[in-house]
């Protein structure tokens, strides 16, 4: 397990393993253990490396702590590692307010979309990190950051749009949308209608869909897969045809058998009515 965990375990770990407390005070006084925070220790050494720094800062918050901000980033590799404290969030109980040395705890609750495992070391995913650090760090490095995570194939647009619609409020809100719109792709081979339905979702903050999904066989324009609600955006440009017209509405209820809703919305809809088709949208994705 130590080993694991690069050289560190907690007091609870080794009492779940089976060893007593008097055993434990026993090897604290032979120097077979050594407590690098309370309740936290190396085993069999008193030096530790930085990632041993990192299993300790972990272990020192229990169950459920885990690294983030600037320490995230640094695991994640789009930031390099600089000297200062360990960054972790800990639930808000009674642990989460104790303060550790070395140790820059952070207090929130975290859902489970936002929590991941790297190289054996619980740690925020990487949209949570880029999210985290928007609370501080200026826009220039907040986006060198998410370039460098783009770069090793680890970012997901969809993931940062999801948390700006859980995390109402906060003040990572502003920089982060900034950074969606600079980072999201061109529209070059969209149709009009895709990029007016895509402005569409983001001015009424709609949870952002999945879009050009295959369901059952057919490719469908966007999708909530949970709420099983599917949007075809029906424009005369694209599907101005009667075969076109017919394969849609045959593919209708197949979808509608197999438990998917199918909303239909036109370049009019957007026009007169996207206040109303917002409303329905949440509607239904909340049924």
């Amino acid at each position: 397990m130590a080993t694991r965990q690069h050289g560190v375990a907690s007091h609870q770990q080794l009492l779940d393993l089976g060893f007593g407390v008097r055993w434990i005070e026993r090897r604290l006084d032979e120097g077979r253990l050594r407590a690098i925070h309370r309740n936290v220790y190396a085993v069999g050494h008193s030096r530790i490396s930085q990632r041993g720094r990192w299993w300790g800062a972990v272990l020192a918050y229990g169950p459920g702590a885990l690294l983030s901000h600037r320490t995230a980033a640094v695991l994640w590799g789009f930031q390099r590692l600089r000297s200062g404290p360990v960054h972790v969030t800990a639930g808000c109980g009674r642990q989460g307010i104790k303060r550790r040395e070395g140790i820059w705890i952070h207090r929130c609750k975290l859902v489970s979309e936002d929590r991941t495992v790297r190289d054996g070391l619980p740690v925020t995913t990487v949209a949570r990190t880029l999210f985290d650090l928007a609370e501080n760090a200026p826009f220039e490095a907040l986006k060198g950051a998410a370039e460098e995570a783009d770069r090793l194939k680890q970012l997901r647009l969809r993931e940062l749009e999801a948390l700006c619609e859980r995390g109402r409020g906060r003040r990572a809100l502003k920089p982060v949308r900034r950074l969606l719109e600079e980072l999201r792709p061109p529209d070059e081979g969209r149709s009009p209608l895709e990029i007016r339905f895509s402005a569409f979702v983001r001015q009424y903050r709609l949870p952002p869909p999945l879009q050009n999904l295959h369901v059952l066989g057919h490719e469908v324009d966007a999708i909530w897969p949970d709420a099983k609600l599917i949007v075809e955006l029906d424009s005369w440009e694209y599907h101005g045809h009667r075969a076109a017209f017919e394969r849609d509405r045959a593919r209708d209820p197949k979808l509608l058998i197999a438990g998917y809703r199918t909303i239909r919305v036109t370049h009019r809809r957007l026009d007169r009515e996207a206040a109303q088709l917002a409303a329905e949208i949440r509607q239904l994705l909340a049924q």
